[in-house]
């Protein structure tokens, strides 16, 4: 909780306000955030993350939104959103290629669920993936929106429909076609 504290004093105050203003993206804060572990806060020690539990987590994200409510919003997405889903959900093979890079902060990550016309709601995205004709890759098209570190990620999570029922999650680099 200190170390969380004082980073949100010392590092996300100065200048806060212009960043809002401005609507900068608090990429040097970020960096420094990562620097500090705290982007890989519940990440499993076994990917390059602190393996903290829930609480100490909330508690930091706390201090830190009481002070840059952006910049815990991208810790947030990192951890939370992406980080733990794929610790859940991916194969060996995906985990260790993404995590420990977006635990310690050399990667950031996107989570692209939002669509216009459905908001938030997963089940109303209109977003759909289809198999290429040879089999090797999946074709995703639609809108997404308000998407944290969109300009800033270079890994997403795309959400979207196959077949127009089953709702699952893609990982897509940034420099994908």
């Amino acid at each position: 909780q200190k170390a969380a504290r004082d980073f949100a004093i010392n590092e996300c105050l100065p200048g806060v306000i212009e960043r809002d203003e401005h609507q900068k993206f608090p990429k040097e804060q970020i960096e420094k955030l990562a620097d500090l572990g705290f982007m890989g806060m519940m990440v499993s020690p076994e990917y390059g993350g602190s393996g903290m539990d829930t609480i100490s987590y909330v508690i930091a994200m706390e201090e830190i939104s009481k002070i840059d409510a952006s910049v815990s919003v991208c810790m947030s997405v990192n951890n939370s959103l992406v980080c733990y889903g794929m610790q859940e959900f991916c194969n060996e093979e995906q985990k260790k290629k993404y995590i420990p890079k977006l635990a310690s902060g050399e990667w950031a990550a996107a989570y692209c669920l939002t669509e216009p016309g459905a908001g938030s709601d997963a089940l109303g995205a209109k977003t759909t993936a289809t198999l290429s004709e040879d089999g090797k890759h999946w074709i995703l098209n639609g809108q997404k929106m308000w998407i944290t570190n969109a300009g800033f990620a270079d890994l997403y999570t795309v959400f979207a429909k196959i077949d127009g029922k089953e709702f699952t999650g893609f990982l897509v680099e940034r420099e994908t076609p």
